[in-house]
């Protein structure tokens, strides 16, 4: 090969090669982010975002922080702060993505019925964290059956805690590192044929019986025809913002739930207690 030739060559491949992976911006390098390309766009997809409520789960920041993010990325954004059109058949049989954070309330029949109708037959998406998606409506089986999962307890509070990636391959989390949180480690009852992505350990400090005990913190899974996104972590808008892994999984997650009406069914079946 001559030496123009080779160069040129060169010099294209380093350009490839700088395009697939760069850093997130005004991360250090220990925190570096590989940039995913397959993830689905946002573009074009109409979003309703339900918030409520608690109030310690600052639903209104997230709205805040979430909703221009996602207009950016081309979305149609309808922001509600009741439950109420979950029971508008009609509105919601035109929805894409389901967003909320709604913790501690209630819903009622209509409104469960209109939500998991969406889901189940229509293909909507649904995509949440912490409280606001998995410890909403207490008394609803049928919900957290859609979820995947429900908080049960969250030991010692506000504390120190590590996430660990533990699938690598998937789109959501390809790229990303083990990272710590200064949040409430969230217990949870999970389903167990959910694909879980990221877990925590926990240790005894405080209920010396679960000492050493790894839950799921991360998980997707289908629900009839819906993707079904979840990720524990984000109990107020600072504890998931200021750790760009965990801002990007969950960014990345509403990404991927939103595709459900368009892109193929993920089939997996890969319940924890086969052998």
């Amino acid at each position: 090969m001559k030496k123009s030739n080779r160069r040129a060559f060169l010099a294209k491949a380093m350009a490839l090669s700088s395009a697939v992976s760069l850093p997130f911006s005004g991360i250090g390098k220990e925190e570096e982010i590989e940039k995913e390309e397959t993830l689905p766009s946002l573009n074009g997809r109409k979003i309703l975002f339900t918030y409520g409520g608690w109030d310690g789960h600052e639903p209104s920041k997230f709205v805040d922080y979430l909703a221009p993010w996602m207009k950016e990325e081309g979305a149609e954004v309808h922001v509600s702060k009741t439950l109420d059109p979950y029971a508008d058949k009609a509105f919601m049989g035109t929805v894409d993505l389901v967003i909320q954070i709604f913790t501690m309330s209630q819903i009622t029949s209509e409104q469960e019925r209109g939500l998991l109708e969406a889901v189940e037959k229509n293909g909507t998406g649904m995509a949440g964290w912490h409280g606001g998606m998995c410890d909403s409506f207490r008394n609803n089986p049928d919900y957290q059956f859609m979820t995947g999962g429900q908080w049960v307890a969250h030991p010692g509070g506000v504390i120190g805690y590590e996430v660990n990636i533990v699938d690598k391959k998937d789109e959501v989390t390809k790229g990303l590192k083990n990272f710590n949180m200064q949040s409430e480690q969230y217990y949870m009852h999970v389903d167990p044929n959910v694909k879980v992505l990221a877990t925590t350990r926990f240790n005894g400090k405080v209920n010396y019986w679960i000492d050493g005990c790894v839950i799921p913190v991360t998980w997707k899974k289908m629900h009839g025809k819906g993707r079904i996104f979840y990720t524990s972590v984000g109990h107020n808008v600072n504890h998931i913002t200021e750790k760009p892994q965990a801002i990007e999984m969950l960014k990345r997650g509403i990404k991927w739930a939103s595709a459900s009406k368009y892109a193929p069914v993920e089939k997996w079946l890969s319940p924890v207690y086969a052998r």
